[in-house]
Order: structure tokens, then C-alpha cells, then sequence
């Protein structure tokens, strides 16, 4: 899992379909999209996560779901994403099959030495830095953090959590395969050129990890 990894949050597309952001960004460079939705209902969940698979299917970007094990199922996505508190990740793998993309995001040292052994694709480093998006997180773990958990796990990293185009390459340079943004992206004016400069920053930083 590597580059530039969008997660969604409608409420920050200012009133914009997030099908317009979405395909703007993907334009712009991003390699991977989670739908995140915390209060949709599950069909019109549903609805939105084929509709966002029929988009980028094309284009060959995964669709990795937050959370939801039935919305995956339903709209054939390409993986789910999650937490500590959600479905374990080895039922998440029964149901989906060894091809998915399964993501499990660690917030503890503890997180970390239990996912060294799980069969998940990446772990999300969440949060790097506190944000207003994520207020459900323990404290950051900042880009030690990085370092730290990249010297001791075998899996990609992606790296979330109040990232912007300021500290991207410095999160990459720490240890970072991939960068998920929320707000750079769907805040923006621009979701296709946000998309652009923030992902020739993580490209230049891991050009220079080789």
C-alpha cells in the first residue's frame, strides 16, 4: 500500500457530490479510496460504495471500506479497513478471501505487537498528529512513532492523522508506504490539484528510501 490514500468524509466536500471529489482526486494521483461513513444507513451506504466501485474500477484504484464487513460484501469493494474495536481482522480474511485488502489501524504500542502477527496488507498509523477528523484516537504517535513501529513490523505502514502537503514527505522519510488525507483533499477547492502536490511530495520522499 503505497502513495497517496484518500479516506472520505462528505461533510467536508462543501455540499459537493463526493463522486466529483473522488474522481478529481483520483486524477490528481490518488492510488487508493476508503469510503468512510459513520452515520449512513446501510443502504444508501451501500448504494454510494457501488457507485464509488464503478468509478474507480476502471481507473484500477481499490475501494477499501471503513468498518463495514456487510457494505464490502454488498459492493464487491476491494477491502476493508479496521479498527481495534471492529470485526477481527482473521473473520474479515474468512469472509472476503485471501485476495482482499485488509487494513487494521494501530493507535498502542500494544496494537503493534499483536498485528506483527496478523494477515492484514497494512497498518494505519493513526493518528500521527492530532486532528479534528479523528476524536476517537489515543495520543499521537508522531513521527517517532513511525520509525519506531516501522523498525518492528513487517507490513506497509499508512500514515494518518492531521497530514498535509507541510509534513507528508516527512512522514514517508519516517517510515511510511502510504499517506491517507481526509480534509487536504475533500476540504479543498481543488480535490484534482491537492491530489497532484500532495502525491509528487510522498513520490519525491520515497524515491529518496530507495
Amino acid at each position: 500500500m503505497r502513495g497517496l490514500y484518500l479516506v472520505t468524509d462528505r461533510d467536508c466536500c462543501a455540499g459537493r457530490p463526493l463522486a466529483d471529489v473522488v474522481a478529481q482526486a483520483v486524477q490528481g494521483g490518488v492510488a487508493c479510496v476508503q469510503l468512510r461513513e459513520k452515520h449512513l444507513a446501510t443502504r444508501p451506504f451501500v448504494e454510494l460504495a457501488r457507485a464509488l466501485k464503478a468509478l474507480l474500477a476502471p481507473a484500477g484504484v481499490p475501494l477499501i471500506i471503513n468498518d463495514r464487513l456487510d457494505v464490502a460484501l454488498a459492493a464487491q469493494s476491494d477491502g476493508v479497513h479496521v479498527g481495534q474495536e471492529d470485526m477481527p481482522c482473521a473473520v474479515v480474511r474468512q469472509f472476503l478471501g485471501p485476495r482482499a485488502i485488509i487494513g487494521l489501524s494501530v493507535e498502542t504500542w500494544e496494537d503493534v505487537e499483536r498485528a506483527r502477527e496478523l494477515d492484514v496488507d497494512y497498518l494505519g498509523v493513526s493518528p500521527v498528529f492530532d486532528t479534528p477528523t479523528k476524536t476517537d484516537t489515543k495520543a499521537a504517535w508522531g513521527l517517532d512513532g513511525i520509525r519506531r513501529i516501522r523498525a518492528r513490523v513487517p507490513q506497509p505502514l499508512v500514515a494518518i492523522g492531521g497530514l498535509n502537503k507541510g509534513n507528508v514527505a516527512d512522514a514517508v522519510r519516517a517510515g511510511a508506504d502510504g499517506i491517507a488525507v481526509v480534509s487536504a483533499i475533500c476540504g479543498s477547492a481543488d480535490p484534482g490539484a491537492a491530489a497532484r502536490e500532495l502525491d509528487g511530495l510522498i513520490q519525491a520522499a520515497l524515491r529518496e528510501r530507495r
